[in-house]
């Protein structure tokens, strides 16, 4: 399966560098706007966002490699694709359970545990050593950071990002295009659109929308 890679920051190089361990895909193209025109470099095209549909076919398929959630779904909402033509992307390293479900577009990095029961929405990134433990259940666009601890039935919200070595225990709830600071530890359940942080987290700023702060 060839593999065409929208966006390259730094996010995007820890997805290259993982699609070059998968045996079953190849990385054929990176596409950003920050190209004006496409230009090949070690057998990979380079070029915007606009060569996308030149580049499709049937043994094609597509990751968004775009770290900022809101971002990402802006640009998964202005792209002709769909959903079967997204790649999920899962480090060889990852231990995934065989009843785990993980949605299209979304990226499993390396050393990452996704436990018995546990489900992904679309375009989700679970970073590297994240723990998803059983029957949590993660929406679209999510975002879980490196060395983050989810334990069991824990419900994300679409659009939300569980900051680093965060841990959240059994049960709660994370509410939509909220953020959960780094090294939190979430005791109760946060409300959607807002910050919270610190141990245990506590609510620290709301906003009205996925990015816009309230006054």
């Amino acid at each position: 399966m060839d593999i065409i890679v929208l966006g390259n920051g730094g996010h995007s190089k820890v997805i290259q560098d993982t699609i070059s361990t998968l045996k079953d895909y190849t990385l054929r193209a990176v596409l950003d706007d920050k190209y004006s025109e496409e230009a090949e470099e070690g057998g990979i095209l380079y070029g915007p966002f606009s060569s996308l549909t030149s580049l499709l076919n049937e043994q094609t398929k597509v990751v968004m490699a775009i770290g900022n959630n809101s971002v990402r779904k802006n640009l998964a909402d202005s792209m002709p694709l769909r959903v079967n033509q997204y790649a999920s992307i899962v480090h060889p390293t990852a231990v995934v359970s065989p009843s785990a479900a993980i949605g299209a577009g979304t990226v499993v990095m390396a050393n990452a545990v996704i436990n018995a029961g546990a489900s992904m929405g679309r375009h989700c990134i679970i970073n590297t050593g994240a723990i998803i433990e059983h029957e949590n259940k993660l929406g679209d666009y999510v975002h879980i950071s490196p060395g983050a601890v989810l334990t069991g039935n824990v419900l994300v919200e679409e659009g939300a990002h569980v900051g680093a070595s965060a841990a959240v225990i059994p049960g709660m709830d994370i509410g939509s295009w909220s953020v959960v600071g780094a090294g939190s530890t979430v005791i109760t359940p946060i409300p959607s659109y807002c910050t919270a942080a610190g141990t245990p987290a506590r609510v620290i700023e709301k906003t009205l929308t996925t990015g816009r702060k309230s006054s």
